[in-house]
């Protein structure tokens, strides 16, 4: 049972970090905070879908969303919308829990987004799934090869320029 009370049937222990961060999430909310933005190695299909250089990014709310990626364009840090559509909600329903840790075979950075999407209770939210940009397999504009520490100038970045959100919700 995760901290916000849903129950979550674990069909990938590959996709555990997640459940820390359902976690996580519902602690930020609980908080009072005005947005959440998580960045993680979420989903090896982020990296399949925009390479090593660009990170993958969904949310809830366009204005965040929007912050998360004039940071991400100051910071040299590229980022790609990923939609979430309520319709692939349903590869994540379960017959024994409120939700399964993972979607089908596809769509699978989309899922695991969905997944998240499930412990923000509305609050305005963005993801960056750095799966593909967290190691450089070869030096790259001002990115040796090797970990990127990708993300760490695109949040100062956002730190630096965060406006609270605006109520336009997807």
């Amino acid at each position: 049972m995760t901290r916000g009370g849903k129950t979550v049937e674990v069909l990938n222990t590959d996709a555990e970090g997640r459940l820390v961060m359902c976690d996580a999430l519902v602690l930020a909310v609980e908080a009072g905070v005005d947005a959440v933005v998580d960045i993680a190695t979420l989903t090896g299909a982020c990296l399949r879908t925009f390479g090593t250089e660009i990170a993958g990014i969904m949310g809830n709310n366009e204005s965040i969303l929007a912050q998360v990626e004039l940071a991400a364009r100051a910071a040299d840090e590229p980022v790609w919308r990923l939609p979430l559509p309520p319709q692939l909600r349903a590869d994540l329903n379960s017959d024994i829990a409120d939700l399964k840790n993972i979607g089908g075979v596809n769509a699978g950075s989309i899922t695991a987004g969905l997944f998240l999407q499930q412990f923000v209770s509305g609050k305005p939210w963005a993801h960056i799934d750095i799966a593909g940009t967290a190691q450089a397999p070869a030096s790259s504009r001002w990115i040796p090869r090797g970990p990127t520490a990708f993300g760490t100038r695109l949040l100062i970045e956002l730190a630096l320029t965060f406006e609270p959100p605006t109520t336009h919700w997807f």
